[in-house]
């Protein structure tokens, strides 16, 4: 590893060595800053608007943010304000979230989020927080909609001779911030030199009035280029790390998100199975963790199923090991969200994971044009969901932010089939997920078409608002929950109404949480 003095100008060139992928840095006609942490920190001012390249806690800058928070809390202490505006591709992680939410570092937030100390700020009006479609973001930052973004942070793998950026294992928003930022600081990462240079697909669709159609029909199309232009001249300087994204273990499976995956798994094969979806299948979108686990594993081991592809959000581990199985053919995501050990397959195995894996910004793999176009089935979570088929993916009671609306939305739109999952219960029971309206609608029942619990599947397409109401009541909800459900739809039922709403009950249920703590407790009047 070559040691680097700050202060030096040097581009950084780097050449490729096969087939072991060796590399070294020469110097070049692009001459850029090496910076430390802290001077590349010094250049972001209180009231700057700061964007932050990567997605889904990978793939973001590790150091610069920690610096900035150490200035912000100097700041602080010698009575002087520091707060910064923070625009991202979604969840960061510690190294951002954590650190500026406990500097008391940042005066607004967007988009989604999932750091239990941002959240606290958030929720505490410390935080200013606004939330946005995923496939949004990209967009309103080149709009002007978000205001100046003064500072870009990207981290690269590498860095080409023309002074393009190579990203990481995720891309989020980062061609649109280094398009639209007026300085960009570039934290060079060691542990992804030479890795992943191809696997990326940066495009960057055309402005209305004559925005062009985006030329993509498979989920393999390349449309675009393998490195992120940036003008040089904004390059204030380049932060040297070395350092892997810290991913949060999975937790375990439980029995309930083990039969909710396998309640999706077994409604899509008999979907297909009945040709209601194609014989050679469509691409599959779903998030992290154990349900789509549980889905992806229970599709992958089905004899009779062609090998799947992906166009989603996250990669995470189950693709990597269902595509070593030739269960998966191909999958485009704008993040690698691995753990170490998957991310090492990655790297021992490149010749074979660069035809089969694709990273586009979050702005193309969100993009309702192409769900819509590529037919992705989507498989998307909830915090509730009401008789109706109206999802609350974001408030917990209506009035505190979890996480943030994410990309669901544009999948669930715009997807061959939208289907939500969630446990029937949380809380240990005093909790049920099946509510009589939600109280804060994400996605409505017009774009929710199928709602699976770990006690059923409620299929809701060409359903009146009473059949859904019926549907859900019998097949996804807790049974201790389901007499409470039935007695509050036989309080208007039958009373000539197209949705069997009582205005006076519509949120008893929880009332009674909020004020005894059990939704068992619920009494209609």
């Amino acid at each position: 590893m070559q040691s680097y003095k700050t202060g030096m100008r040097i581009h950084l060139h780097v050449i490729q060595f096969s087939p072991k992928h060796y590399y070294i840095i020469i110097y070049s006609k692009m001459q850029y800053s090496i910076l430390t942490a802290d001077e590349a920190a010094a250049i972001i001012n209180h009231g700057d608007t700061v964007g932050i390249g990567g997605f889904s806690s990978v793939g973001t800058p590790k150091s610069v943010p920690l610096a900035l928070a150490a200035r912000a809390r100097q700041y602080h202490e010698s009575g002087k304000p520091f707060k910064i505006g923070l625009i991202t591709g979604g969840a960061t992680g510690g190294q951002i979230d954590s650190a500026l939410a406990q500097a008391d570092a940042v005066s607004f937030r967007t988009p989604f989020q999932s750091n239990k100390d941002m959240r606290a700020a958030i929720n505490e009006g410390r935080t200013r927080y606004f939330d946005l479609h995923l496939s949004q973001v990209g967009q309103d930052v080149r709009y002007g909609f978000l205001g100046k973004v003064n500072v870009a942070i990207i981290e690269a793998s590498d860095i080409t001779s023309e002074g393009e950026i190579v990203p990481s294992i995720s891309i989020g928003i980062a061609p649109s911030l280094v398009k639209m930022a007026d300085k960009v600081i570039i934290e060079l990462n060691e542990a992804h030199r030479g890795k992943l240079r191809g696997m990326h697909d940066i495009y960057i669709p055309s402005t209305p009035p004559r925005r062009t159609p985006i030329p993509l029909f498979f989920v393999n199309d390349r449309i675009g280029v393998d490195v992120i232009r940036v003008d040089p001249r904004k390059v204030v300087g380049v932060v040297m790390t070395n350092e892997r994204d810290h991913i949060a273990p999975f937790t375990p499976m439980t029995e309930v998100t083990q039969k909710i995956g396998e309640n999706v798994a077994s409604f899509l094969l008999s979907e297909w199975r009945r040709g209601g979806i194609p014989a050679d299948f469509l691409p599959l979108q779903s998030g992290v963790g154990n349900v789509a686990n549980a889905v992806l594993g229970a599709l992958g081991s089905e004899p009779l199923l062609p090998a799947l592809s992906m166009y989603t959000e996250v990669i995470q581990n189950s693709v990597i090991e269902l595509m070593q199985q030739g269960r998966i053919r191909f999958a485009t995501g704008s993040s690698l969200t691995l753990s170490n050990d998957h991310l090492n397959q990655i790297y021992d195995n490149l010749d074979f994971f660069h035809t089969r894996i694709l990273l586009r910004s979050q702005e193309i793999t969100n993009h309702p044009e192409l769900v819509r176009r590529l037919g992705v089935i989507a498989i998307n979570t909830a915090l509730e969901a009401d008789i109706f088929g109206n999802v609350n993916s974001t408030h917990v009671l209506g009035t505190k932010m979890m996480n943030g609306i994410g990309g669901s939305a544009d999948f669930a739109r715009n997807a061959y089939l939208s289907i939500f999952t969630t446990p029937s219960t949380a809380k240990n029971g005093l909790i049920s997920s099946i509510v009589t309206n939600v109280s804060h609608v994400d996605s409505s029942e017009h774009s929710v078409r199928v709602l699976v619990t770990e006690q059923g599947v409620a299929d809701l397409r060409a359903k009146s608002p009473i059949e859904r109401a019926h549907c859900i009541i019998e097949n996804c909800a807790h049974p201790d929950y389901k007499q409470l459900l039935w007695d509050y739809l036989k309080l208007s039922e039958g009373k000539g109404l197209h949705t069997p709403t009582s205005l006076r009950n519509a949120f008893q249920m929880h009332l009674a949480f909020a004020e005894t703590g059990d939704m068992h407790n619920t009494r209609f009047i």
